[in-house]
């Protein structure tokens, strides 16, 4: 099995202090480098990018999912339960509103998992998600 490596991920956001407001302050992520047009984000050891674009504005899309309309594109990263727990926490208690509130998804089935999504200021959309045992992450 190849070492797991950090990922990166750049995307649009209308409002660069909206989004260092909550990423750092709400999802807990640290801060990196930045300039006037964009932000490095340290999401759970992944590099994720917050660009400034005035004009970004959300997608509409979605697809049917146990039951739920999941937001497409979304991104997140898998968490230990008791972090997921934690988010949520925190999430809910900012008030910031979730598109499919925190739940188990995939209830008795192989890749059964705790899931939750909401959007950060810009309407990108995010997903965290949290297994009883990791090998389930990519069960069939």
């Amino acid at each position: 099995m190849a070492e797991l490596r950090p990922f990166h991920l750049a995307f649009p956001v209308h409002d660069l202090a909206a989004a260092r407001t909550f990423y750092r302050d709400v999802l807990g992520c640290g801060e990196g480098r930045s300039s006037d047009h964009w932000i490095d984000f340290d999401l759970g050891g992944h590099q994720i990018v917050a660009h400034l674009d005035p004009d970004a504005r959300p997608q509409a899309t979605s697809n049917a999912v146990d039951g739920h309309q999941v937001p497409v594109p979304h991104f997140g990263v898998v968490l230990r339960m008791a972090d997921w727990e934690a988010l949520a926490a925190r999430v809910e208690a900012a008030g910031i509103e979730f598109g499919i509130a925190p739940h188990v998804r995939f209830k008795g089935q192989p890749g059964e998992q705790a899931t939750m999504f909401f959007r950060d200021p810009s309407g990108n959309a995010l997903e965290f998600k949290a297994f009883a045992h990791d090998s389930m992450l990519f069960a069939s």
